[in-house]
């Protein structure tokens, strides 16, 4: 895959327009537009709630607008009927691929069904389709127990969660597929960039790298081109150790610190995997920002990287134009500025470049 200075998005956006947000994401990302994600819209569409139905012991307290696990009871039988339904997915002999058990419902995403319907009516085929998922760190790291102990530190509902977040990640890639040459699922970890912080010291490196992995194969089981979010700085190398075809940075920020892993990113471009570069800010920044600005900005951060011993071309050629995060907490006409510039910043480069 060279993507050449595609643009896409990430996940959240601030409208609660549905049809709108989806205008957006397709005139604007003609290329690769993904489904919106409306957190405007109430709780259901929050980052980790959206994507916690089917999990075992989950409570959502609406009066508290807050999500836990209820690990007090005997959860056994609710943990056999969860495997029972994930084996029969996807078991690696038997499993029939079939994660619509794990499915994200209307009541939890009205933007991945309006996404769909418009598709089904452009009646051909994008070269990509974007979809996404909460990641299992960051997922597991933000929801508690009944205790407001982190899921994570409990093995078993953290392996729960990692096998639920695969199936939702498989039956998004299947529901998208008619309508792309490739889909694209991003594993969304914000969370990221507090690792080796003194919070999550007991978060091994390892186990993280695992985690990803479980849930970039299951993408690359469908074919589909499994992509990695981090809106802060973070070990950039996980990432790239852990098999991402595509690694996602805030290039507006932190767009030097990619550059601290020289060997990392060279053989992860030299192996067809890309950076996608998040150099639209989603802050107030955007207000000042020019497509000849922003330009420089993502030249310089290139430059830095070329630096480094990589080839400048094979950078430009594996460079992927996305805004630094999601525009869900941003005013709804500097977000609509986001995007326009993401969409002008990919035609910008693709014809400095030639491509």
């Amino acid at each position: 895959m060279k993507p050449k200075f595609l643009a896409t998005g990430i996940g959240s956006m601030p409208f609660i327009d549905v049809e709108h947000a989806v205008d957006v994401s397709i005139s604007k990302l003609a290329e690769a537009p993904f489904w919106p994600q409306l957190p405007k819209l109430g709780l259901n569409e929050q980052m980790e709630i959206q994507y916690s139905e089917g999990m075992p012991c989950i409570v959502i307290d609406r009066e508290k607008n807050r999500m836990f696990f209820d690990t007090s009871g005997d959860y056994s039988e609710d943990f056999a009927a969860f495997y029972e339904i994930y084996m029969a997915a996807m078991d690696p002999d038997d499993g029939d691929g079939d994660c619509s058990a794990l499915a994200v419902s209307p009541e939890f995403s009205k933007g991945i069904y309006a996404m769909e319907k418009r598709l089904e009516t452009l009646g051909k085929k994008l070269p990509f389709v974007k979809v996404q998922t909460t990641g299992p760190c960051s997922f597991a790291l933000t929801i508690v127990d009944e205790n407001k102990r982190a899921i994570y530190y409990n093995e078993e509902f953290r392996d729960v969660v990692i096998k639920a977040l695969t199936m939702k990640s498989r039956w998004q890639i299947q529901k998208f597929q008619p309508f792309a040459e490739k889909v694209i699922c991003f594993i969304d970890e914000p969370i990221l960039s507090a690792f080796g912080s003194s919070t999550y010291i007991s978060v091994k490196r390892d186990d993280v790298v695992a985690h990803l992995t479980e849930v970039i194969e299951t993408i690359h089981a469908d074919n589909a081109l499994a992509g990695i979010h981090c809106c802060g700085n973070t070990e950039w190398s996980i990432l790239m150790d852990a098999g991402v075809d595509m690694v996602n940075f805030d290039a507006f920020e932190y767009g030097e610190t990619i550059a601290i892993y020289p060997e990392h990113v060279k053989t992860h471009l030299e192996r067809g995997g890309t950076l996608a570069w998040g150099v639209v800010p989603t802050s107030k920044a955007i207000a000042d920002q020019t497509v000849e600005s922003m330009t420089a900005h993502l030249e310089k951060m290139m430059d830095n990287l070329a630096s480094k011993g990589i080839d400048k071309q094979l950078i430009a050629e594996q460079a992927v134009i996305t805004p630094s995060c999601g525009t869900g907490s941003m005013e709804p006409a500097d977000a609509e500025k986001v995007f326009e510039m993401a969409h002008l910043l990919s035609q910008a480069m693709k014809e400095k470049y030639g491509f």
